[in-house]
């Protein structure tokens, strides 16, 4: 039997009539202004909410919420944190249920994402906290509204819990493109209207400095809203205020209603941008739209050269690094693939997601492909004049929504594609130069299952495929493929 919790706050801080919510949400999506609307032209990987009534906060929350509509069919998981009421809780809760509840209908939880947090000390499994917590409850109605009924959740209630704590959570259930992380946080608390509007201000400001030591008077969600600043700025994300107010500005407020106000304000975390190589799919090369590409190219090459010549204890014999390129200071992700002066691979070692400057993330991974690829023994210096380098910068993974197999082997495009496999805590990848080892679909994804630790033949339906593109580098013609 589905076990559900049901709404607790409806009539009191949103409408309970389905009709009457509907109608209140879309008006307050309605009055957000069309430069709000329009967004970017990717889906935020996090937002920040207000969750008060909705006559108070629902037109800043819509300041955050109306852009995802043009992302539904993209964003399938929502990962909701936010600050508890009612209950002391240490750490973090997760309920047991199977779903949550409001008038617009049901909301399945993602039971998986949340047992895959059973191992985390600073996580238990409570209905209590969330019986009558109305910060997780009152984003519901606005997810439903902007995404349909196409996601699933993972919420949680956050107590006693520091920054850490809360970004081990985050990081383990950080997802793709397809997840969206919201934190639910109203602002300052019954403050003078003037020193209200000035807190906020300068909370706001630490908030997009990546401040985390937010107390409860700046921000009520401060314990979650501290730890998903943290790994925020670890993957490089970039914040834009979307809207700030308090109660004082809804409408219909008087000037009595100025004396104690509560602060309220929409902030959204886009993902890094990362120059990524662009092909068709026949396989050419598109421009790129960095100037200075090869120059580019040049840097991160004698940048992963230099860390492995460093460690051998060899000069470098390559000219000197130009670190002017803006790339090369902007979070980015790439792999080092080595082969050796017989063509056969010496080691790829890489990062899938953005979580510091590109060049740093190539001086490492160079040195990890040289020294710290399992599958083979360290590099040794009589290695270095035929060793060949390249380097792959990757772009940003985009979920495929796939039914089958034959879907997956239908949508991967040869010699174009990287591919992420995921299956519960299984996860490996490919480049797109493997291809050239495996032009067959069917046998790039069995190869690809095998190298996750899965029979070559598996499938099942929690299978996650992501693709990515990449820029390539080399400083030598590759007789062989990268793995």
């Amino acid at each position: 039997m589905t076990t559900v919790r049901p709404a607790a706050v409806a009539g009191s801080f949103y409408p309970s009539a389905a009709q009457q919510l509907g109608a209140a949400v879309a008006g307050h999506l309605s009055a957000a202004p069309e430069s709000a609307k329009s967004g970017v032209d990717r889906p935020p990987k996090m937002l920040v909410v207000p969750h008060a009534g909705y006559v108070y906060s629902g037109d800043v929350a819509a300041l955050a919420y109306g852009p995802l509509a043009r992302w539904r069919e993209r964003i399938r998981r929502v990962v909701l944190l936010g600050p508890v009421h009612r209950v002391a809780v240490r750490g973090l809760a997760a309920p047991t249920v199977e779903a949550f509840e409001t008038p617009l209908g049901r909301v399945p939880l993602d039971r998986a994402a949340l047992e895959a947090l059973r191992g985390l000390p600073q996580v238990g499994f409570s209905d209590l906290p969330h019986a009558h917590e109305h910060s997780l409850e009152v984003q519901l109605p606005f997810l439903q509204t902007v995404l349909g009924s196409g996601f699933t959740l993972v919420p949680l209630a956050v107590g006693q819990a520091d920054p850490q704590q809360v970004a081990q959570v985050l990081e383990r259930l950080w997802g793709w493109e397809d997840t969206l992380i919201v934190i639910s946080s109203d602002l300052s608390h019954y403050l003078p209207y003037a020193q209200a509007q000035a807190r906020d201000e300068a909370t706001v400001q630490r908030i997009l400095h990546f401040a985390i030591d937010l107390r409860g008077e700046e921000a009520c969600g401060a314990s979650p809203l501290n730890g998903a600043l943290l790994v925020a700025r670890r993957h490089g994300l970039v914040p834009r205020l979307l809207g700030l107010r308090n109660s004082a500005d809804a409408a219909g407020m008087t000037r009595a209603d100025r004396h104690r106000v509560v602060g309220y304000g929409a902030i959204a975390f886009d993902p890094p941008r990362v120059t990524a190589r662009a092909q068709d799919e026949g396989g050419e090369d598109e421009e790129n739209d960095e100037n200075g590409d090869a120059s580019l190219g040049r840097s991160l090459l004698g940048t992963a050269r230099r860390s492995i010549a460093e460690v051998l204890g060899l000069q470098h014999a390559g000219a000197d690094i130009d670190t002017g390129h803006p790339a090369l200071a902007r979070p980015g992700a790439s792999f080092v693939t080595l082969h050796g002066a017989d063509g056969r691979l010496r080691g790829c070692i890489g990062r899938l997601q953005a979580v510091r400057p590109l060049i740093e993330d190539v001086h490492a991974n160079a040195r990890a492909a040289a020294f710290h690829d399992s599958r083979f023994t360290p590099l040794r210096t009589h290695e270095w004049p035929g060793l060949q380098v390249e380097v792959s910068v990757l772009g940003e993974a985009q979920p495929l929504s796939l039914a089958n197999e034959a879907e997956a082997r239908a949508a991967l495009r040869p010699g174009v594609d990287g591919v992420i496999f995921e299956w519960r805590h299984a996860r490996a990848t490919f480049l797109p130069q493997v291809w050239q080892q495996l032009p067959d679909a069917g046998d790039f994804l069995a190869a690809l299952r095998h190298k996750a630790g899965l029979a070559s033949d598996f499938w099942s339906a929690e299978v996650r495929l992501s693709r990515y593109r990449v820029r390539s580098y080399a400083d030598a013609a590759l007789p062989g493929a990268a793995a």
